[in-house]
């Protein structure tokens, strides 16, 4: 079915002329309007609010965003955003993330923004990640009978500026202004600036790392696992850089465990700590197997996977409760992807719908401002996005085919099917490269496992 059931019921009953538009399955409803190739304008969706009186659902442009002292000023209300819990129970039939605009199918309120159904023909989500809902205006109207008007939206893109360059923009604004971020470790950035010196040894390496026992403890464990299976002991942080791992593995897996401790996030769950660790842990494995095969440097592609997902952990630093609630969905909705179900949770109104980006771009945007370096910052806060072409792509592309390798494993926070033979086109791959990689993993697994277990705690 392409349409949601509720709405397509609604439509056919009440003789309203449609046309679907198939698209590819998208990610998210920016995602789909992405997909579409033609001006935004044309697009329209729905907000939802609720007080103690009940839910509205406000109907306005994409490009525009909502009015809150006008909303005020029409009802008299003071409405606030439907949680993704909430969503979700009232739209049991669609996709998460992916509200039809048409409040009568879900017998809801409906508030119009001024002049939305003058224009000829509108686009908008038919409740599924696979279809869009083509309708004229004359079939809108009949569509939104009974709803009211007024002026309640502000148009927020224009003067040729598009929207997810004015979004990232904005973002990072905001998060500055709103929300008190955490700095980078005092250790962590000591760690940063020793490796940006090209004349660092193993021996202030070491020392620095010896400043703090837990530290060394972990990078002790590390250089002992069966990962490397040395025959001799290992006394210091100093033979651990000198005989086993090498400077740049010490410094960037002793940056990794520094910079986590920035935040507060649960260790249990699927996003939480534990799974973290494992997910990072894995995913630098292969991007530092994948170097050579990519022609780019080892240490980067390694601390590109281990640091790709910290903008999970700083959603869950700032907004412990809609973290908790990402992670429960997440646990029920295997196959949604990660960008839907954080639109559903942070991607209403309010100063939260900052994060309706998803948690890659706020990744990249904290990478950004602990100076940490361009292909990290830039695999960080692209990894959501399919098909990305720019700066930097070979680690993005990298981090990418781990994290779609892992999938077969259950390891991660994304289990939606990737593209993965245009990864392996896109970096030059040949299939055969995906057989040597589960090999591999396969080998060190249980290494990694107890490896990631030991780093949570």
């Amino acid at each position: 079915m392409a349409l949601a059931a509720r709405l397509e019921r609604f439509l056919d009953q009440q003789g309203i002329a449609y046309q679907e538009r198939p698209i590819n399955r998208a990610s998210s409803l920016d995602a789909a309007v992405s997909a579409l190739g033609q001006a935004r304008e044309d697009v329209i969706k729905a907000t939802l609010l609720i007080d103690i009186s009940g839910i509205v659902m406000v109907v306005h442009r994409y490009d525009s965003s909502l009015d809150s002292e006008a909303l005020r000023h029409l009802t008299g209300r003071h409405l606030q955003p439907l949680t993704g819990r909430q969503a979700m129970r009232l739209f049991s039939d669609c996709d998460p993330g992916f509200t039809p605009p048409i409040g009568n199918a879900y017998e809801l309120s409906v508030l119009l923004d001024e002049g939305i159904t003058q224009a000829e023909k509108f686009l908008f989500t038919s409740g599924t990640d696979h279809s869009l809902v083509e309708m004229d205006g004359r079939s809108l109207r009949l569509a939104m009978a009974g709803s009211r008007e007024g002026r309640l939206a502000i148009s927020g893109y224009g003067n040729g500026v598009t929207r997810d360059a004015l979004t990232l923009a904005e973002v990072a604004s905001k998060l500055k202004k709103l929300y008190r971020l955490p700095p980078m470790p005092a250790l962590a950035l000591r760690i940063l600036k020793l490796t940006s010196n090209t004349e660092a040894t193993a021996r202030e390496l070491g020392e620095l790392i010896e400043f703090d026992p837990s530290l060394t403890a972990q990078v002790m464990r590390y250089a002992r696992s069966a990962l490397f299976n040395y025959p001799g002991q290992i006394n210091s942080v100093q033979e651990a850089v000198t005989r086993v791992l090498g400077f740049d593995r010490v410094a960037h897996i002793a940056l990794g465990i520094a910079s986590v401790r920035a935040f507060d996030v649960p260790r249990t769950g699927i996003l939480g700590m534990d799974n973290f660790w494992r997910h990072s842990l894995y995913c630098a494995f292969l991007c530092q197997r994948l170097a050579p095969r990519c022609g780019v440097d080892k240490g980067l592609a390694y601390l590109c996977g281990l640091l790709h997902n910290f903008g999970l952990l700083l959603v869950g630093h700032l907004f412990p409760a809609e973290f908790k609630e990402l992670n429960r969905l997440r646990e029920i909705n295997p196959k949604t992807s990660m960008q839907s179900l954080e639109q559903q949770v942070f991607g209403q109104s309010g100063e939260q719908e900052i994060l309706a980006v998803g948690h890659g771009a706020i990744g990249g945007i904290l990478h950004r401002l602990w100076e940490l370096p361009g292909p990290v910052i830039k695999a960080a806060g692209v990894h959501q996005q399919p098909e990305y072409q720019g700066e930097h792509e070979n680690y993005v592309m990298m981090v990418q085919l781990a994290n779609a390798l892992l999938k077969e494993r259950g390891i991660g926070d994304e289990f939606n099917p990737d593209d993965i033979p245009a990864l392996l086109h896109g970096l030059e791959l040949e299939p055969f490269v995906m057989d040597e990689l589960i090999s591999e993993i396969d080998q060190v697994a249980p290494e990694l496992d107890a490896l990631a277990s030991s780093l949570a705690t």
